[in-house]
């Protein structure tokens, strides 16, 4: 993805903090996500990581509006410290301000790379078309981001799993939003792709001030991108604050049930995590008995 000067011009969306609590979720009855709370800060990554099941997900898409809670109280605060009731904005106003990336999104059929990006605005043109007169430039500066300037007159059905990812997220940069909600962004993408992804999002929270919120199984991709992880199991939070304090191997190793050993990497100094197979301990006890 590129990483040249104009991509990393500041874009004119702004960091908001957006803030949840008391979050419910009920599917046919039960209760899927307990009283969640969770805060994503301008500038932060937040990476929300559990076990399958755990409600990361649902509490991502509630986040978002898509999902409908029993019970939630969400708030959208500006820089300037005005405190908006996020439920009561209405779908188009909730648009410009947070921006969500599915898991799974449709291969659209007949349209380019750049129609698609250009989704991102639909906040902004209102009814009949009207004229987005910054929605050029938001799109340029949402391909250039994720590396498609190249890809941007091709079609859509002519692009790999990995590239057609790519292109949903550019939508969402294109919406120029202050909050980014990214639900498992690196699925179908390569090794060098997961990697530059991930540097893109703490980009956009750097040098755009962007407030991320990001659903990874990846526990040491989790570790290296984010400023806060948020823990989730059975639907609850059963940890929030930094990687260090909440990555810890006896709280990991409670949570998904199998034994996770966590160290530090010597080269990069970040967490490292492994999860311990029987055959990995199998081997530790023969090494030990040799």
């Amino acid at each position: 993805m590129s990483s040249g000067e104009e991509a990393n011009e500041p874009s004119p969306s702004r960091g908001q903090r957006l803030t949840a609590r008391d979050v419910t979720v009920s599917y046919d009855g039960t209760d899927v996500v307990h009283g969640a709370a969770i805060t994503l800060r301008p500038g932060q990554v937040t990476a929300l990581v559990g076990p399958n099941g755990s409600g990361k997900s649902t509490l991502l898409r509630t986040l978002s509006r898509l999902q409908q809670a029993r019970t939630a109280t969400l708030t959208l605060d500006d820089r300037g410290g005005t405190a908006t009731d996020a439920l009561a904005l209405t779908a188009r106003e909730f648009s410009r301000q947070v921006a969500l990336l599915t898991q799974s999104r449709p291969t659209p059929s007949g349209l380019t790379v750049r129609d698609i990006v250009e989704f991102g605005r639909y906040p902004y043109r209102g009814r009949w078309g009207r004229a987005d007169p910054e929605g050029s430039a938001a799109v340029g500066r949402a391909l250039a981001l994720t590396d498609l300037e190249p890809l941007a007159e091709r079609g859509a059905e002519h692009l790999s799993g990995g590239q057609l990812q790519r292109v949903w997220l550019a939508g969402c940069l294109a919406q120029d939003t202050g909050v980014l909600l990214l639900d498992e962004p690196t699925t179908y993408l390569d090794l060098r792709y997961q990697v530059e992804l991930l540097d893109l999002i703490r980009d956009l929270a750097d040098l755009h001030g962007i407030a991320v919120g990001v659903v990874l199984h990846d526990l040491d991709q989790a570790a290296a991108v984010a400023d806060r992880v948020t823990l989730l199991h059975e639907g609850r939070v059963v940890a929030d604050g930094t990687p260090e304090d909440v990555l810890t191997a006896e709280r990991l190793t409670a949570t998904y049930g199998i034994r996770i050993d966590v160290d530090t990497d010597p080269l990069t100094g970040r967490l490292r995590t492994r999860a311990v197979g029987r055959h990995h301990a199998r081997t530790e006890r023969l090494s030990t008995t040799s």
